[in-house]
């Protein structure tokens, strides 16, 4: 094969992944269906889990940055100052804050996706730190899981053995 035969193979496969990248980051893509279809189609499992992991955990880094910008402006814009919180309401956000959001984080990329749960998370009232740490652990643990059970559910199905 000539140079510029290896070249455009290169580059088609290149594409390939930022294809996959793309598609990762998009709301209802996401990693849960990229990652199987991506390996089905023959791409190399271990770098679909990391460009697939990196796409998605980028817009939802973008999702959360935007909330926090969006939330202080609104912040500025109001001219009522919000009461208090009472003690009660301090206590639900602690438990909300503890035990909600990882719950959400960990369960949304299978049932609602994602950027709509790291969204609720935050209208809910989560930090943006620890949406980003929820997050980012729960895209990691299902990026795993997706990966390991499409590659071995693949080779146990024998799927794609010549």
């Amino acid at each position: 094969m000539n140079w510029s035969g290896l070249l455009v193979s290169f580059l088609l496969e290149v594409w390939e992944y930022i294809l996959v990248f793309i598609f990762a980051a998009i709301p209802w893509f996401e990693i849960a269906l990229i990652i199987p279809l991506a390996i089905i189609g023959g791409l190399n499992p271990v770098l679909v889990a990391l460009v697939a992991f990196l796409g998605n955990l980028a817009t939802v880094y973008l999702l959360v940055i935007f909330f926090e910008k969006f939330k202080a402006w609104r912040e500025k814009k109001r001219k009522v100052d919000e009461p208090s919180k009472s003690k009660k309401g301090k206590r639900a956000y602690k438990i909300w804050n503890r035990y909600g959001l990882p719950g959400l984080s960990f369960l949304g990329p299978i049932v609602i996706g994602s950027h709509i749960a790291a969204f609720i998370g935050l209208i809910l009232g989560a930090n943006k730190k620890s949406t980003i740490i929820w997050q980012t652990m729960s895209l990691a643990v299902w990026t795993l899981i997706f990966v390991v059970v499409t590659y071995f559910g693949l080779d146990f199905l024998n799927i794609g053995k010549g």
